[in-house]
């Protein structure tokens, strides 16, 4: 029987009081590797009281003490970055080459946090009046909280952590129910790094523990990563309760390929793009609009690499892609390809049919061409490894079509021509943009920056807006009379 999971609240492995449990799988094998509680609402609360419990003391320990933490987590996920990669990769299912950019990807926001004495100094002015200084503090706001997704169950806990703790917060994370393997471990090497008991607390569940995190009056500051419609529920239920929200959301990422681009580069770049982690990311490159009479050569091209795809477990060296999380997810990918055969796109690939391990969650690569703006494959986000394909006869209306969407994460442009690059870059509407660039995710030290239903919130994960978004400003104005 598999094991139930315990919360880790205070410190310590804490058990359930759940009425209702799930099953945590290996996408690859569809093997039960635990099982999860969903409903235990008394958790939020319990994580909450021990994380009032350890702020004060936490918050006044100096900075530098709580910059050395990071430097030994750093330290310590370095060492067992393939023991935490294998552990993404068994309950998600990507490739061990993924998870170990994922788990990568994660240490750089610990480097940055790592920074914090630099990052946290505050703003004086001196003689503002006559014997009048004025200071601007960053302190930290209290208990704020997580709520982390399936698809990074390393890297998007890593966002938040650090930053929020090493600003002087205590956290209370929830993570996904179907990948909360990561993260516990996750907290383990946190403690085993020396934070204080209660600084950092997990709590698992679904539905209900999430709204009692929104709406819980302790907590401060809620970070969310997830799909759109959930990601705008966290930002309205939770800012209507007085909390800083940041809301991180869907996507359908726009790749505009030029005639003068380097083809098999391009190719390249796309495939990864949109079949790596089985397109299970919110980067993960959607709909390509081929400008002009590059088109018939992409579309060639793009068919001989997705059908000579690799698709197995995740653990074999030779797979180049793996299983979908849930049969049930698999189920709303392959619906998205009935749906765009229905609205008229041409299937030049289909990942329901191919030799894939009889157990396991998979769906291969797909493909679609002549694809139009109206269709729901170009408009929705699918989250999985399915890529349209729309013909267009200039830059301008390329980048028009690809402004017609609701999201706003990223968008990539493929050429040699500078002015090109340059009208992209000036006229697309998302926060991340790239120039032959698969998947332009910034590094640590820049913010996360999706526009439109992308993103919900003023301040984005990462850079120097997470430690804005985890303190609030303190201003002080000081006379001393002279004797």
């Amino acid at each position: 029987m598999a094991e139930r999971l315990q919360h880790s609240i205070g410190g310590q492995p804490t058990p359930a009081q759940a009425t209702e449990w799930d099953v945590v799988y290996n996408p690859a094998t569809a093997e039960v590797i635990g099982e999860v509680p969903i409903d235990d609402e008394g958790a939020v609360d319990r994580a909450v009281t021990a994380a009032h419990a350890a702020f004060a003391s936490w918050a006044q320990t100096p900075i530098l003490e709580r910059a050395r933490v990071m430097f030994r987590y750093r330290e310590l996920l370095w060492t067992h970055r393939e023991e935490l990669a294998a552990l993404v990769t068994r309950e998600h299912g990507k490739i061990l080459s993924d998870a170990l950019g994922e788990v990568g990807r994660g240490i750089e926001v610990v480097e940055l946090a790592a920074g914090a004495p630099s990052l946290l100094k505050g703003e004086v002015l001196q003689e503002v009046a006559h014997g009048v200084d004025a200071m601007m503090l960053r302190v930290p706001l209290g208990v704020v909280a997580g709520i982390t997704p399936f698809n990074f169950p390393a890297m998007i806990p890593l966002w938040m952590i650090p930053p929020a703790i090493v600003s002087g917060n205590t956290f209370v994370l929830k993570p996904s129910e179907r990948t909360p393997l990561t993260s516990l471990r996750l907290l383990e090497l946190l403690y085993a790094a020396g934070l204080p008991p209660g600084v950092i607390n997990l709590v698992h569940g679904g539905r209900v523990v999430v709204d009692a995190l929104l709406q819980h009056r302790g907590i401060r500051a809620i970070s969310f990563v997830g799909s759109q419609p959930v990601a705008e529920h966290v930002y309205r239920t939770a800012a209507a309760t007085g909390k800083r929200v940041q809301a991180l959301g869907g996507a359908k990422n726009f790749h505009v390929v030029m005639p003068d681009a380097d083809l098999a580069r391009t190719v390249e770049a796309l495939v990864a793009s949109a079949y790596g982690s089985a397109g299970e990311r919110c980067l993960a490159g959607s709909v390509v609009v081929a400008v002009g009479d590059i088109a018939d050569r992409l579309v060639e091209a793009m068919r001989s690499k997705a059908e000579l795809l690799r698709v197995g477990s995740g653990t074999m060296p030779e797979t180049e892609m793996g299983p979908l999380i849930r049969p049930v997810h698999r189920q709303r990918v392959a619906s998205y390809i009935d749906r765009g055969i229905e609205e008229g796109a041409t299937l030049v690939v289909d990942g329901r049919k191919g030799s894939y391990p009889s157990l396991g969650f998979f769906l291969g690569p797909t493909l679609f061409d002549h694809v139009s703006p109206e269709m729901a494959i170009a408009r929705e986000e699918i989250f999985g490894p399915v890529l349209s394909i729309m013909r267009h006869p200039d830059l301008a209306t390329a980048v028009a079509v690809a402004n017609q969407s609701d999201f706003g994460n990223t968008a990539t442009i493929y050429t040699n021509s500078g002015a090109a690059a340059r009208y992209f870059r000036d006229h697309i509407q998302a926060g991340m943009v790239g120039v032959n660039i698969g998947v332009p995710a910034p590094v640590a030290w820049f913010p996360f920056s999706g526009w439109k239903h992308s993103f919900y919130g003023d301040l984005h994960a990462t850079g120097t807006d997470a430690f804005m978004f985890y303190t609030e400003r303190r201003v002080m104005t000081t006379r001393w009379w002279s004797e």
